[in-house]
């Protein structure tokens, strides 16, 4: 049982680098069409 969780553990955690990636990239195209403020901070980023 403790190595199913380890391995879902794993997934989530690659599923939440890729989805934080997706969303950087998001922010990036959003500020280049100036739907937002090019000095706009979601937070920090990780990757």
């Amino acid at each position: 049982m403790e190595t199913i969780g380890f391995v879902f553990g794993l997934a989530g955690l690659a599923f939440a680098f890729i989805a934080i990636g997706r969303l950087n990239k998001l922010e990036d195209k959003l500020k280049e069409l100036e739907v937002l403020d090019k000095d706009f901070k979601s937070g920090e980023r990780i990757l």
